[in-house]
């Protein structure tokens, strides 16, 4: 745990300094803010359309009673790119536009869901995440607890 915490909170950080300067030694500091304020904008902006459209995709699943599972993770996804594309960095927005793109976004959801799958089961039974098949509905019928005979 130690050492996922001093990837993400100092090394990562320093890689993307240190991209950042040499990007800003090729192209000039200015135009580098430039490409800093501008993918931060269309990440906003990309974050702000895929997020609508999971919430789109999470309402016609309802509605056709799919479970909700792969839009809720694509919902995170779209979340967690945008914030990456917010932050200043060439790694952070490679990441972020992979999350949020709608061809890379449903590959990657599908991993995760078959990941957390195989880490994770309910009462030992496999997680659905495809829409059930349709057919006649099967309704539990009432158990007897043995005390609903009348005493004579």
């Amino acid at each position: 745990m130690f050492l996922r915490l001093l990837l993400v909170f100092t090394i990562v950080p320093a890689v993307e300094l240190y991209l950042l300067i040499t990007i800003g030694q090729w192209i000039g500091p200015l135009a580098t803010v430039g490409v800093i304020v501008l993918t931060g904008m269309l990440g906003a902006a990309f974050a702000k359309r895929e997020g609508l459209a999971v919430i789109a995709q999470l309402r016609e699943g309802a509605a056709k009673g799919i479970p909700p599972a792969t839009s809720l993770v694509e919902g995170l996804m779209v979340l967690v790119g945008g914030a990456l594309l917010l932050t200043p960095g060439v790694m952070t927005d490679v990441l972020g536009f992979t999350l949020i793109l709608p061809w890379t976004r449903p590959v990657i959801a599908r991993a995760i869901g078959d990941r957390v799958k195989t880490r994770f089961t309910i009462g030992g039974a496999e997680v659905r995440t495809e829409a059930p098949r349709p057919g006649p509905a099967v309704r539990p019928q009432p158990q007897s607890s043995g005390f609903d005979h009348p005493v004579e």
